[in-house]
C-alpha cells in the first residue's frame, strides 16, 4: 500500500488531492505543513469523513531541510502541492536522500531546469519522479496524446483554455508562483514543422461553444509541449494558447504587470495581489476552468478531425483531480517508472479522461 505525503497537504489545492485520493483508493495520506497544528486538524477532519484511520498530520517546512527529512522518512512518495520553487533544490534533493518518489504541480522554468540537472541521479536511484503535473501544465500534451489514439496518424492538434474564475475564490500563494512564471513566459508554437520564435506574439481564434463564444486565444508555452513533434513525426502543427478574459485585464493590467517584474523583479506579492483583484473584479460569466483541445490527421484513410473539451467550475478543483487521476496510475503501478517525467508523457491518456470524468470533470468528444 502506497504512503503519501501532501506538502502543503493544508492549502486548497493539498486538501481537494487528500480528499479525491482517500476516496478514490486505499493509500495511507499524510498531510504536511509549515503549521502542525492546522496539519493535524486536517488529518483529523479526513478520519472523520473517511473509515480506517489513514491520515496523519506532521511538520514540514520547505525552508528546513532536517523537518523534510524527518517528515518523509518511511513515505513512498511525496507530492508537492504547495508553491515552493524557492525551495525546490532541498526538496528534490531530500527526497532523493530519503528514497522517495516525487510529484509537483508546479510551474517554474528554474524548477524544471534544476530537475532536469538532476535526471540522471534520478534515474541511477530508481526513483520516479513527475513533474509539471496539474491541468496546464500536464494536461495539454496528455490531450495530443489522447487525440492521437483516435487517429492513425497525427498532422496537427492545439489545446486553448479558458479560465474565468469566480468572486469567491481564495488568494493563495499558488497565485505568487503564476507571478513567477511570467517572468520567463513565452509565446512558442510548433507550426509547418518548427517552433516559432520564443518572443514571437501568436493568437488563435476559437470557438468555446454557445455560453463563451469566440476568443482570442494567445499562445503559452509549456516544456511538455517540446517532446511531442518527436512523439508524432507526422505532426506539423501544435501549442497552447490561454483566451482572452476582458479588455481591462489584456490590455492593461497584464501589461502593467509585465512591465512592473522588469522594474521591481522581486515584488511579487504586491504584483499577485494585483492580479488577483483584477481578474475577481473584471472576470464575467461563465466562471468556469475549461480546456479545449482539436486535432486532425488520418483515420482509416480518410481526413478527420477529433475534438474535445473538459471543464469544471473551480480550477483547484481542477488541478486536484488531474493529479489525482495520475496518481491512480502511479499507485496500480503502471504509471510507477524510474526517471523524469512530465506528468502528460507519464500517463495512459484514455484512463486519465475517463478518472477524471469519474471524480467530477466534464468530458465531452467528438469527430468530424
Amino acid at each position: 500500500m502506497a504512503n503519501i505525503l501532501i506538502l502543503g497537504g493544508t492549502g486548497h489545492t493539498g486538501k481537494w488531492i487528500a480528499r479525491h485520493l482517500l476516496e478514490q483508493s486505499d493509500v495511507t495520506v499524510t498531510i504536511a505543513g509549515r503549521h502542525p497544528e492546522q496539519a493535524h486538524a486536517v488529518a483529523e477532519e479526513w478520519n472523520r469523513q473517511y473509515p480506517g484511520q489513514r491520515v496523519a498530520g506532521v511538520y514540514a517546512n520547505t525552508a528546513d531541510a532536517p523537518s523534510l527529512r524527518a517528515a518523509f522518512a518511511g513515505h513512498t512518495l511525496v507530492v508537492v502541492a504547495a508553491p515552493t520553487t524557492n525551495h525546490a533544490e532541498t526538496v528534490v534533493r531530500t527526497a532523493l536522500e530519503t528514497g522517495v518518489d516525487y510529484l509537483d504541480i508546479q510551474l517554474g522554468a528554474k524548477k524544471f531546469a534544476l530537475l532536469q540537472s538532476l535526471a540522471t541521479e534520478i534515474q541511477r536511484q530508481g526513483r520516479c519522479c513527475i513533474t509539471e503535473a496539474g491541468f496546464h501544465p500536464g494536461l495539454p500534451s496528455a490531450l495530443v496524446r489522447y487525440a492521437a489514439t483516435q487517429l492513425d496518424t497525427l498532422d496537427s492538434a492545439n489545446v486553448c483554455g479558458y479560465l474565468q474564475i469566480g468572486k469567491d475564490l481564495p488568494y493563495t500563494e499558488s497565485v505568487e508562483e503564476l507571478i513567477e512564471c511570467f517572468k520567463d513566459y513565452q509565446g512558442q508554437v510548433y507550426r509547418n514543422g518548427h517552433w516559432t520564435k520564443t518572443d514571437e506574439f501568436i493568437t488563435r481564434k476559437t470557438d468555446f461553444g454557445s455560453d463563451i463564444g469566440w476568443k482570442n486565444c494567445y499562445a503559452m508555452f509549456f516544456e511538455e509541449l517540446r517532446p511531442l513533434p518527436d512523439l508524432y513525426p507526422s505532426l506539423q502543427e501544435t501549442g497552447f494558447y490561454i483566451s482572452e478574459s476582458h479588455w481591462v485585464m489584456d490590455w492593461i493590467l497584464i501589461p502593467m504587470i509585465m512591465a512592473l517584474l522588469k522594474i521591481m523583479p522581486h515584488a511579487v506579492r504586491p504584483i499577485g495581489k494585483l492580479l488577483w483583484w483584477g481578474m475577481r473584479t473584471f472576470h464575467q460569466p461563465p466562471y468556469r476552468v475549461e480546456l479545449q483541445w482539436q486535432a486532425s490527421g488520418l483515420k482509416d484513410g480518410q481526413r478527420a478531425t477529433v475534438h474535445g473539451t473538459l471543464s469544471h467550475p473551480d480550477g483547484y478543483v481542477f488541478t486536484a483531480i488531474a493529479v489525482v487521476a495520475a496518481l491512480l496510475q502511479y499507485v496500480d503501478g503502471s504509471a510507477r517508472k524510474p526517471g523524469l517525467w512530465m506528468m502528460g508523457h507519464l500517463v495512459e491518456p484514455i484512463r486519465l479522461m475517463q478518472d477524471m470524468e469519474r471524480m467530477g470533470i466534464q468530458c465531452r468528444t467528438g469527430t468530424q
